[in-house]
């Protein structure tokens, strides 16, 4: 039933290309904005944890 329902469908198969397409694309930005990041952002963002613990030390993070 369903194979009938996909084969009726017209252009069917020009939507996993363009899924594919999308998602090496998004793969490729993510992968371009990896090795082109400001060091000091990163590090910035790695230790904010860090510092908002040393600044706040009651709060848990745990609050309602």
């Amino acid at each position: 039933m369903y194979k009938n329902i996909l084969q009726s469908i017209d252009n069917i198969a020009i939507w996993p290309l363009i899924s594919f397409v999308i998602f090496f694309l998004f793969f490729l930005i993510l992968l371009w904005w990896t090795f082109t990041v400001n060091k000091k952002f990163i590090d910035h963002m790695s230790n904010m944890p860090i510092e908002e613990a040393t600044l706040n030390p009651t709060t848990t993070g745990h609050e309602k």
